[in-house]
């Protein structure tokens, strides 16, 4: 793991060190042998303003993309990116995922014009999406020329648990230490240390 990286060249060399370790959740070790991060020779990267953090995992499939006016993804330390998770920038949108945050298969991460900023030691469930941003819905218009607003960024603290299909939306908070149910959609502020569950989300209880 010397020499891996984004790179051709360095996901080649993940390539061929991944052959002595199983798929999936076994190749996460080779992020940590060196400060080098494992990029999956299957990963699709097609983002000019990309920044990894060392030792970060990226996952058969996980896709970075820019569209228009794209902002940064920033990925930190230790950070853990699993099998066909994607990240799609654009509209001034960006991202940015803390140290030792793991995300697992099959997550959506599209910024346009809001921003989603996740912080370290955070555990996203599989089949999560995180929206910082509405279509419009005026009739008359076709559904794929309506434009697109953003109440505000999505913000999750540290130390928090997403479970599984999980939607978060514009303009909220999840605080450090939350705890969100299987199956919520998230469209308002969750306080730290609080469990919420529902559609939409609402408080059920606190952690004790």
């Amino acid at each position: 793991m010397r020499w891996g990286g984004p790179g051709r060249f360095g996901r080649l060399c993940c390539r061929m060190a991944s052959l002595f370790c199983p798929g999936y959740k076994g190749q996460v070790r080779l992020a940590r042998v060196r400060s080098n991060s494992f990029i999956s020779s299957r990963c699709v990267i097609a983002h000019d303003k990309l920044a990894l953090g060392s030792s970060v995992y990226l996952g058969v499939g996980v896709t970075i993309f820019a569209g228009r006016n794209a902002g940064e993804v920033r990925i930190d330390d230790k950070a853990c990116l699993h099998r066909d998770t994607i990240i799609e920038t654009a509209e001034g949108g960006s991202v940015r995922i803390g140290r030792d945050t793991h995300v697992q298969p099959r997550c959506q991460f599209s910024a346009h014009k809001g921003s989603i900023r996740i912080g370290c030691d955070v555990q996203i469930a599989p089949e999560c999406g995180f929206y910082p941003y509405n279509h419009g819905t005026a009739v008359g218009t076709k559904m794929r020329d309506q434009p697109i607003s953003s109440k505000g960024d999505i913000v999750i603290g540290d130390d928090v648990w997403i479970g599984y299909g999980v939607i978060v939306l514009d303009n909220v908070t999840i605080g450090d230490g939350a705890v969100v149910a299987a199956g919520a959609v998230v469209r308002s502020d969750i306080p730290p240390g609080a469990i919420a569950a529902g559609v939409p989300a609402r408080v059920v209880g606190l952690r004790e």
